[in-house]
């Protein structure tokens, strides 16, 4: 790793930018640490559901009788046993509201299925043998309709609905005349497109397909429930946001918020896939007729095949630059897959899209629609890998026709502060260039390659990032350390990257803050991990934290010394005189004068920010082409990414390396594979190909640092941006290797062979 660009180089930390052993370090490498399925209590039972092996299905009736008079089974549960959903709407926070009857229908179908592995039924036995028997003894009669796979053929009017009520909200208001597999369609205009292409000496029009795709975590999902005789439910889960679990699941089950504690487990991975609830509510109720604690544990199939991945999508992309190489009008379709559920994150992709350039004249139509697949989750900046790597890859093509760098042009038309975006909102202080000139001035860019069926490619890519609220609680120790308490899930390491901000501000070491993730009923309000916000927000609530520590601190030495407050000066750990009486406390001494006499200093915290800033990476990307098997081998890769300010380096580039590892399995060789019934062929590891550590080489990393003035140590979030530059990067080093041009993902080896025969 290195750094390019810092405008921060003035400003020196004590903590921050260095590299702490993680603090959950020990319990992860020992084994210690307690994951989902970790989760044990005295007279558990074991869950296990029932899922649909028909995609597109009425359910006619469901007979349970059997498996309730199994022995050892000791409650089954479906969906009659939810509360009626009816036209309640489910509350989101500043996510909005939005019908609550499809997320019931989602955790558990009622009378229709709608992709195979959707959940109809679950029992609750002593050992989990006996509920897989169960499951076999309940009898479910469907009457089976033709599946609706892919997005396009979703969308023809004559097309079979998933639901006859869905009608296509067509925004202000306006909603389609006619049912539809179409939920929504958004659009985004700026300035005048016909003028613009009449400008343009070159007009490429392209179509780009993404396969669904999944998020990949190693763990599974898994939750256990203790619901209480008198009405408390406990929860155990491994998630991205327990609070997230706490809002679903009181709705779901139309509870008082006040009866339901969710607590976090460490976390296996979620990049987006640990969001939505799937067996919460199951283990719940399970738990409620049973009146004993149920855990719920996923087999890697039922995570497949019941679990959101991320959307499938279709691209219809045009666009015009002039000779000079300034890009004149940007045109796009976008159709995503939302699964059997209206929600993709198509207006993301939309926003996403262009926002590397500075594009006057703009339309972009964006289209949510429902096809027989799993519910889609957010994976890694939703929405934004499908749509860039049409730009991306048409960016390249115009590079070719206009004989002009690829790094060249991004400098010639890269959005900087105040450009507007395609919403019509300016770009607040962005590092886009920045990120552009440190990949051009790389020693990988400035290497040559040489070698047949090689070739180089490069790639831009945006993510919007997000605040939302964060809340953290943070307590002075006698012995001068300092207890964090934080809602944040932590997935990579913001344990360490929020201590290392708090203990920044108290001028103390990382390793005397000691933070902990803990439940709903510890700590304030915190949203979900996710949207790259973590050190950014919950950084800004613990930095308050710090800041209203040190502020009572400084109190308690005026009042000690019997001097005013504005007489106590405050630095590096050390608070001093500064009226010439020459008294000094180390945070420690004062700590322990404090606690001898029984006084109290810490902060509650929550924060709700709203400058995050959104973040830029530009990726080279060398690979070589076998033409007579199409296998891509990944020969070198450089990562270059703005961070704002890198609290963690470690964190950053841990983020930056698995985002390109995961962009480069999404742009090779991941995607569901489903046979003509619509049922899902490649459920498990084995054959849903993922890059191991044999398929990539190490990955460089470079880290920008443009600072985002609306964090207190600039802070941007890093964990989306990585994934989106890899798809297009290495679809355009796969045409300089071999001459032809990839729309569709994954590049697997088949369509490499099938584009070179067609190229002949």
């Amino acid at each position: 790793m290195n750094y390019s660009g810092n405008t921060n180089g003035e400003k020196k930390y004590k903590v921050i930018g260095t590299r702490p052993v993680r603090h959950d370090g020990v319990d992860k490498v020992t084994g210690r640490a307690a994951y989902g399925a970790d989760t044990q209590l005295p007279g558990m039972l074991f869950g296990k559901v029932l899922r649909s092996p028909h995609a597109h299905a009425w359910i006619k009736s469901i007979n349970t009788d059997k498996a309730e008079a199994l022995d050892g089974v000791k409650a089954v549960v479906t969906a009659a046993d939810f509360p009626d959903a009816g036209d309640r709407r489910a509350v989101l926070g500043e996510a909005g509201e939005v019908p609550l009857k499809p997320m019931v229908e989602n955790v558990m179908a009622s009378k229709k299925v709608l992709y195979h592995g959707h959940a109809v039924a679950s029992v609750a036995a002593t050992n989990p043998h006996i509920a897989e028997e169960a499951l076999k003894l309940i009898e479910v009669d469907y009457e089976v309709l033709p599946p609706v796979m892919d997005v396009l053929k979703a969308m023809e009017p004559d097309s079979p609905l998933l639901d006859e009520n869905l009608y296509t909200d067509e925004g202000l208001g306006k909603m389609s005349d006619k049912p539809s597999n179409i939920a929504s369609c958004s659009k985004h205009e700026q300035g005048n497109l016909k003028q613009g292409f009449d400008a343009a000496d070159h007009i490429l029009e392209r179509e780009y397909r993404c396969a669904t795709v999944h998020q990949g975590y190693i763990e599974p999902h898994a939750a256990t429930a203790m619901w209480n005789p008198d009405g408390y439910l406990t929860m155990w889960v491994t998630t991205q946001g327990a609070f997230n679990v706490r809002t679903t699941v009181h709705q779901i089950l139309d509870m008082p918020v006040s009866k339901l504690k969710v607590i976090p487990t460490e976390i296996g991975g979620g990049f987006g896939g640990k969001i939505n609830v799937y067996g919460e509510p199951v283990a719940a109720l399970l738990s409620k007729k049973s009146g004993r604690p149920v855990k719920v544990v996923m087999d890697r199939t039922e995570v497949f095949v019941g679990t959101g991945p991320t959307s499938g999508s279709h691209v219809k992309l045009k666009m015009g630059v002039n000779n000079e190489g300034k890009i004149t009008a940007g045109e796009a379709v976008l159709a995503y897959e939302a699964g059997g559920f209206p929600g993709s994150i198509v207006a993301i992709g939309g926003i996403c899209m262009f926002a590397p350039y500075k594009i006057e004249n703009l339309f972009i139509e964006m289209n949510d629609v429902v096809v027989n697949k799993p519910k889609t989750a957010a994976y890694r900046a939703p929405g934004a890998p499908n749509s860039e790597f049409a730009v991306e890859s048409m960016v390249d093509e115009f590079c070719q026709i206009l004989k002009m760098d690829p790094l060249e042009f991004r400098l010639k038309n890269g959005a900087k502060e105040g450009d507007k975006q395609c919403n019509g909102i300016p770009h607040p202080k962005i590092g886009c260039l920045e990120t552009v000139e440190a990949a051009k001035n790389s020693e990988h860019y400035q290497s040559k390659l040489e070698g047949a069926n090689r070739g180089r490619g490069v790639a831009s890519g945006y993510w919007v990032n997000a605040g939302l609220t964060s809340s953290v609680a943070a307590r002075l120790n006698g012995d001068g350390t300092v207890t964090l308490q934080e809602g944040s899930t932590d997935i990579g390491g913001t344990r360490t990257s929020l201590a290392m901000q708090l203990a920044e501000v108290l001028g103390i070491s990382a390793e005397e803050v000691i933070p902990s993730v803990v439940d709903t009923d510890s700590v304030g309000f915190t949203d979900v991990t996710g949207g790259s916000r973590v050190t950014f927000a919950t950084g800004i609530a613990a930095y308050e934290a710090g800041v209203k520590i040190r502020q009572q601190l400084i109190e308690q030495a005026a009042r000690i010394w019997e001097v005013d407050k504005d007489n106590v000066s405050f630095a590096d750990g050390t608070l001093s005189t500064t009226n010439g009486s020459s008294k000094q406390f180390t945070i420690k001494e004062l700590a322990a004068n404090l606690s001898q006499h029984g006084i109290d200093v810490g902060a509650r915290v929550t924060v709700n920010p709203q400058n995050h800033g959104g973040a830029y990476g530009t990726h080279i990307v060398d690979v070589e082409v076998d033409p007579d098997t199409g296998k891509v081998t990944i020969l070198r890769y450089t990562a270059v990414q703005d961070a704002g300010k890198a609290i963690y380096p470690p964190y950053v580039e841990g983020q930056m390396q698995g985002g390109v590892a995961q962009g480069i399995g999404w742009a090779l060789n991941e995607e569901y594979f489903y046979n003509d019934a619509g049922q899902l062929m490649n459920a498990s590891f084995l054959d849903y190909r993922m890059p191991t550590s044999l398929d990539l080489p190490m990955i460089e990393t470079i880290i920008v640092e443009a600072e985002n003035p609306g964090h207190p140590y600039g802070v941007r979030g890093v964990g989306e941006v990585p994934i989106v530059p890899p798809q297009p990067a290495v679809s355009n080093a796969i045409y300089h290797a071999i001459g032809v041009r990839l729309g569709d993902l994954p590049m697997s080896p088949p369509k490499v062979i099938k584009a070179l025969q067609e190229k002949v």
